[in-house]
């Protein structure tokens, strides 16, 4: 089977996560600068087959966009013409920061492992892609 790819994008880091080859698990993979996101992709998809990706969507508690939206759809462009047969879905990354950070304690991570935001990411990437698998069954 193939898998599903969860991104958090940022204008600093992306955080990236993958589902299991069943697509029941996300799990964290990485973080990574937005100009290195694509050469990481293409390298995945020629281990893995990659049914979609699903991008987390900055939005704000009041429903508007969120700074970064006008940057998370320029990406998403670039994303869609590098893989013109994978879909893009999007999934909503309201509280997934703070429920990163509690994911993080609860797991046992030590402060200073918690104080790095790629670790924060990726795991925030997870929880958009979980979000999404959860939603989808």
């Amino acid at each position: 089977m193939s898998r599903i790819i969860g991104i958090d994008y940022g204008t600093k880091r992306v955080g990236i996560a993958s589902t299991d080859p069943m697509q029941i698990i996300a799990s964290p993979l990485t973080t990574l600068p937005p100009d290195k996101v694509i050469d990481y992709l293409i390298n995945f998809l020629g281990e893995d087959m990659v049914e979609c990706f699903v991008i987390g969507d900055p939005i704000n508690l009041d429903d508007t966009p969120a700074p970064v939206a006008a940057q998370a759809r320029l990406f998403v462009k670039k994303l869609k013409k590098q893989f013109p047969d994978i879909p893009v879905c999007w999934e909503d990354e309201r509280y997934t920061s703070k429920m990163a950070a509690r994911a993080m304690i609860e797991a046992g991570y030590k402060k200073k492992e918690r104080q790095k935001k790629e670790n924060l990411d990726m795991i925030s990437a997870a929880i958009i892609l979980q979000s999404y698998l959860d939603r989808k069954q």
